[in-house]
């Protein structure tokens, strides 16, 4: 019996592909068909997959022509493949000629060549855009526009500001001071404005029908984040924070150790997010453009605490220095957090340098993450003996923020809300933003 194998990602499966299987199996008496997993395609920068790793399996299954189906999910796995299952040809299409030459050594080597004029890419180019307006001027939405280009489906339309920045991401797009000139346009906006200004924003565009992609936090309270969230429901829209550490690969594969027991029952968690890099500690700044500590990172330094031991604490209080009380604009916050079963530390500062690590207690062992840890593409598992401890490795690419455009889009799309980040998250991340805004458990440091 001859054993043909092949692979690919079969994401929208069309003629092109089924042609492809059909020859393939016309190669030998058995085919074996490898669906590359999504992790897998992140790797090798695809992640503008419409249907899941679950759909595109079913799809090739549904043609009948597959004898077996096997997920593709690491480097090297062909060579691992062909000799696991004895394969005598590896085929594939025509646009990877010699790229392959290699597994000769292993089996016969076909390329097939591909249907003219049909492909992948172009099946979901025909669907119509997502099309995204841009609200605020905060300096990361030019990093959203650069990673917006990696995501198939979505197009960045227009910016509703005060002013129209001098980005040269932001020069061909369409620009207006009037909200609802944005709104017009677009299907759905990503809102980067100042963050009292979120709860606003969001609010008109959900009532004007449009899809919601918010920074942290959403609001400064939980009962109108809360609103917000009701408000999407019932005009069927979604409504995602916009946290991208939640979409980093090693971020998730962290958590998944860390409540699988790998370090045992859990009974801290310490994360520490410092930057220099705005400015706030400069004389003459106008900190009326600034973001404050507790809004620009405390919402993704929260997410671990709330993801690892829930929203259900006990008791919080903040420690801040202002550097500006007036205009609530605070230097460094520390914020403790109590659990039944455990505590919780968060460490923001804009006017204060630490390093940025997330380090997670157990009773077996400790999870390591190195600064920064909210751009984390490695961490480590160490014991008490150093023997036992292992290190771990994952692609990250545009520090998460493309795989949570993917994400968002993919929502849009299905109608289904696909965030990293819980409703219940969200809204207490508002309540604690709510509660440093009204001074409330905190200690002023001078």
């Amino acid at each position: 019996m001859t054993k043909v194998i092949t692979y690919g990602t079969y994401d929208m499966l069309h003629y092109g592909h089924i042609r492809l299987l059909e020859r393939a199996k016309a190669l030998g008496d058995y085919l074996i068909v490898g669906v590359t997993s999504d992790d897998y395609d992140k790797t090798r920068g695809k992640i503008n997959n419409r249907q899941s790793l679950m759909e595109r399996i079913a799809a090739v299954e549904a043609t009948g022509i597959a004898d077996e189906i096997i997920v593709e999910e690491y480097e090297g796995q062909k060579i691992d493949d062909i000799r696991r299952f004895g394969v005598d040809i590896f085929t594939v299409g025509s646009d990877w000629v010699g790229y392959f030459d290699y597994l000769n050594e292993f089996c016969k080597v076909i390329y097939l060549p591909r249907t003219e004029g049909v492909s992948s890419s172009e099946v979901r180019a025909e669907k119509r855009k997502l099309r995204i307006g841009l609200v605020g001027s905060a300096v990361f939405r030019t990093k959203f526009i650069n990673e917006s280009k990696y995501v198939n489906g979505v197009e960045i339309i227009g910016v509703y500001a005060s002013h129209p920045g001098d980005e040269p991401e932001v020069a061909d797009l369409f620009y207006t001071d009037v909200y609802d000139e944005l709104l017009d346009k677009v299907d759905a906006v990503y809102i980067i404005s100042k963050p009292e200004y979120h709860y606003r924003h969001t609010k008109q565009a959900l009532e004007a029908g449009k899809h919601v992609l918010c920074e942290s936090p959403i609001a400064y309270s939980r009962e109108e984040c809360k609103g917000l969230y009701d408000l999407a429901a019932e005009k069927k829209l979604i409504l995602m924070d916009a946290i991208k550490t939640a979409y980093s690969t090693a971020y998730e594969r962290l958590l998944l150790m860390a409540k699988g027991g790998r370090i045992g029952k859990i009974v801290s968690v310490d994360a520490v997010c410092t930057s220099l890099r705005d400015g706030i500690s400069i004389e003459g700044t106008d900190l009326s453009k600034k973001w404050n500590s507790m809004c620009g990172w405390a919402p993704a330094a929260m997410l671990p605490v709330f993801q690892i031991f829930g929203t259900d604490y006990k008791d919080k209080i903040f420690y801040t220095k202002f550097q500006d009380k007036e205009k609530n604009i605070d230097a460094f916050t520390k914020v403790d957090f109590v659990y039944p079963s455990g505590v919780a530390t968060v460490k923001v500062a804009k006017g204060a340098k630490a390093e940025g690590e997330l380090i997670i207690a157990g009773t077996k062992g400790y999870i390591y993450v190195p600064a920064p840890w909210w751009k984390t593409d490695y961490f480590e598992l160490r014991y008490e003996n150093v023997e036992d401890n292992k290190r771990f490795f994952y692609q990250l690419d545009g520090e998460g923020i493309r795989y949570e455009i993917v994400a968002f889009a993919k929502a849009v799309e299905s109608g289904k809300n696909m965030s990293y980040v819980s409703e219940e998250i969200s809204e207490t991340i508002a309540e604690v933003i709510g509660d440093f805004n009204a001074r409330k458990n905190m200690i002023e440091l001078l």
